[in-house]
């Protein structure tokens, strides 16, 4: 898979994702979510690869959550096709499947902060084994003044 959304690299082996929208804060989206979790799914497979480190691009953000600006004309992460059996895949928003799927990697998985890291930026980080902080590291949920359900509807 091509990466236009985040960088990979292995190098001595540590796996580096860099969250890469510097321009949006690296505001987390829906192509972001599918290759990141591809990511991970290279990193399990890769025997040479001992931990993972996820950070952002730029110094302003490490991800300053979803972005609520459509993709490719269409609505951010919402379907309007009914649900009718709750263990359809789309009942889990697409970032708690991306924070399961790090639950789930096989391998040390370092968060490595640098900004401001909001709603689903601070919520990944979560299952992630270990994080460092910056100085300019930021936290914070921000949904109650967005006027929006929080990460999972929780």
């Amino acid at each position: 898979m091509t990466y236009i959304q985040i960088l990979y690299d292995v190098a001595d082996g540590i796996a580096t994702i860099t969250i890469n929208r510097p321009e949006k804060m690296n505001a987390f989206t829906r192509t972001m979510i599918k290759e990141m979790t591809d990511a991970f799914d290279r990193i399990d497979a890769d025997d040479n690869v001992r931990a993972v480190v996820v950070t952002g691009a730029g110094n302003r953000a490490f991800c300053a959550g979803a972005d609520l600006t459509p993709e490719d004309g269409k609505k951010p992460f919402a379907s309007e096709d009914p649900v009718e059996d709750y263990s359809d895949p789309r009942v889990r928003d697409g970032g708690g499947l991306l924070i399961l799927r790090i639950y789930q990697c096989l391998k040390p998985v370092i968060g490595a902060i640098n900004g401001a890291a909001v709603g689903v930026g601070a919520t990944m980080l979560l299952p992630m084994d270990m994080r460092l902080a910056s100085k300019s590291a930021r936290f914070g949920y921000v949904f109650a003044r967005r006027g929006i359900a929080p990460d999972g509807a929780a």
